[in-house]
Formats: structure tokens, C-alpha cells, sequence
């Protein structure tokens, strides 16, 4: 048998990653690099020379032209954090290097800090790979299928009523051997034409070929422009039904990594955050030992995201 080039690629080894980025100066160069890869650049003026200051051990640029001074981590997802860079870097490291996922608890244990705080760092980390994601659509022949993700509480009701079971579309892209290229887990408020419309509008590129099992609600992707075909799969089991293999096996992992990392948290909440970290890794599995660089990429450039901001997930997500 074959090896498998995915499952078997090296990525990047701890001590590799702490050769990289084990020092301040080390993580310090490499966010310049992600955050201004042409050389520093004013956001004020656009000025490019400038002066190094150290105001509270933070490396600050000083523009030349207008005198205004930035922070190096200013204006990213890192703004306003007291922890070092180091403990942000190994973050990045070992939250994207994670395939079976993992819970702030277990962040907490590997960084040394307070249960809030990696908490803190985690979900600021999946809202990056969330929005990161966000602007990639999927084209092509794409699987689709209606999934529900959580569960009962004590005392709630049970099956699809569940106060903390969120609905959400699955979908992954094939290339032409029929072999996934990437996913797409976003939950929806509920499975209909114009619920699926809206899903479509914003994940699918126009002129996708989507194959579905034959629900009614996936019709509504017409409307933004693709091609659906349904294959009724009746009473067959999952495994009986070959053309849906891929989405079938990518549900399982999900369902693998999720119930091995987590005990318990807000389905209903951050259910949006929890299913892009998955698709976000997925989505990179061929890049793994540049993974957590390109995490750092995105990190550097969606914006600060504060506590208060990330705790109302319903407006922020």
C-alpha cells in the first residue's frame, strides 16, 4: 500500500519551531515580516523611514515624516496583550498543529497561564482562522449535506429541538481524480430554500456543480447561481452510498475531533468558531510545517479582536 504524502509530511517538529521562534527578537521579526513584508509603512502618512523605540518592553515605530509612533503589535490580533511573544508564537503552534483539536484547558496546561486567558488566546485564534477562510470560496464539483452538531442539555429537550443543537451545511470541493481539495462547516439558521440561498451566496462560487442528497432546501442554491444535482439516498446507510465517501469521512473526523478534545461548551454560541478552526486546518493539511507562519500571516492583519467583542458571538461570527 501506498504511503499517504499528506498523513506522512514532516511539518514542523518542536525543536524546529523553537529554533524559529524560541527568543522575543525571534517572534518580533517574524511578526514585522507578516505584518509589513515590503519593509514598515506608516498607517498614518505611508511614510516608510522611521525610528525603533522600546516603550514597555514593546518594540515601537516612530515615523520620520509625522512623528506618529506604532506598536509592532498594534492593529492586530495580538493588540493590547501583556503575555510575551513567545507564549503567542507557541500558541499559534500548537493550536494549528493540533489535528484531534485543542481544549483551553489543555492550552492552559502547555502555556502556564490562567484558564481565561486560554481561553482568551484560543477563541482570538479561531476567530482569525474564521475570517481568514471567510474569504475563499469553493467552485467546482461540490458535496453538500444538512448536519446537526451538539446535543442535549440536562433538562432540554432531545433530537432536533435541542436548545443546543446547531444546523449547519457541510460541504467539500472535489478535484478532477473526485479526491477533497477543501471544506466549507457553516452553520445556518435552519434548512431552507432561502436559508441555503444565503449559505450559497457567500461559500460557493458562481457556476458550482452541487451534489446533494436530494433535501428539498438545496434547491435554494440555484438562486446564487450554481448547478444542483440531488442523488436520493433513501434508506441506504452512509457507506452504502459511495458518491458521498468524502463528506461522510470528513463528518467523522469532526465528530472524532471534537468529542476527544471538549467536554462541553456554547454550541449554539460558537459553533462557527469551533467548525472553521476544522475546516481551516483541513483546508491546509498539504502546508503543514508552514501552517502556524501563515496562521501568524492572518493574525498579523485581520485587526485587534477584543474579549468583549469575542463573547457576542451571535453579532461577531
Amino acid at each position: 500500500m501506498p504511503m499517504n504524502r499528506i498523513q506522512f509530511q514532516p511539518g514542523l517538529s518542536p525543536p524546529a519551531f523553537l529554533e524559529q521562534f524560541g527568543a522575543e527578537t525571534q517572534c518580533e521579526a517574524a511578526l514585522e515580516r507578516a505584518r509589513w513584508p515590503e519593509g514598515f509603512r506608516c498607517p498614518h502618512c505611508g511614510e516608510a523611514g522611521h525610528d525603533v523605540l522600546r516603550q514597555r518592553g514593546c518594540k515601537t515605530f516612530q515615523c520620520q515624516r509625522c512623528r506618529v509612533q506604532t506598536s509592532l503589535i498594534a492593529g492586530t490580533v495580538f493588540q493590547s496583550t501583556h503575555l510575551a511573544l513567545t507564549l503567542w508564537f507557541l500558541a499559534l503552534y500548537l493550536i494549528s498543529e493540533a489535528k484531534t483539536g485543542l481544549s483551553a484547558l489543555a492550552l492552559k496546561r502547555h502555556l502556564g497561564v490562567s484558564y481565561p486567558t486560554a481561553w482568551l488566546i484560543q477563541h482570538k485564534l479561531m476567530q482569525t482562522m474564521t475570517e481568514r477562510d471567510a474569504q475563499y470560496t469553493l467552485c467546482g464539483e461540490v458535496l453538500v449535506d444538512d448536519a446537526y452538531w451538539g446535543g442535549e442539555r440536562v433538562g432540554g429537550k432531545v433530537g432536533r429541538g435541542s436548545e443546543n443543537k446547531v444546523a449547519f451545511v457541510a460541504a467539500v470541493s472535489l478535484n478532477g481524480q473526485g479526491h477533497p481539495l477543501y471544506t466549507k462547516m457553516i452553520p445556518v439558521p435552519g434548512f431552507t430554500c432561502t436559508a441555503l440561498t444565503d449559505w450559497a451566496t457567500v461559500a460557493l462560487a458562481p457556476g458550482s456543480q452541487v451534489l446533494s442528497d436530494g433535501l428539498a432546501c438545496f434547491t435554494g442554491v440555484t438562486a446564487a447561481g450554481c448547478d444542483h444535482q440531488a442523488i436520493i439516498i433513501g434508506l441506504r446507510k452512509p457507506h452504502q452510498v459511495p458518491e458521498f465517501g468524502w463528506l461522510n469521512t470528513l463528518l467523522g473526523n469532526l465528530k472524532t475531533r471534537f468529542s476527544g478534545a471538549y467536554h462541553a461548551f456554547k454550541y449554539a454560541k460558537y459553533a462557527t468558531r469551533y467548525l472553521a478552526a476544522f475546516a481551516y486546518r483541513f483546508n491546509w493539511r498539504f502546508h503543514l510545517d508552514t501552517l502556524p507562519t501563515r496562521l501568524l500571516v492572518a493574525a498579523a492583519t485581520i485587526g485587534p479582536r477584543p474579549a468583549r467583542w469575542l463573547r457576542q458571538a451571535e453579532e461577531a461570527c
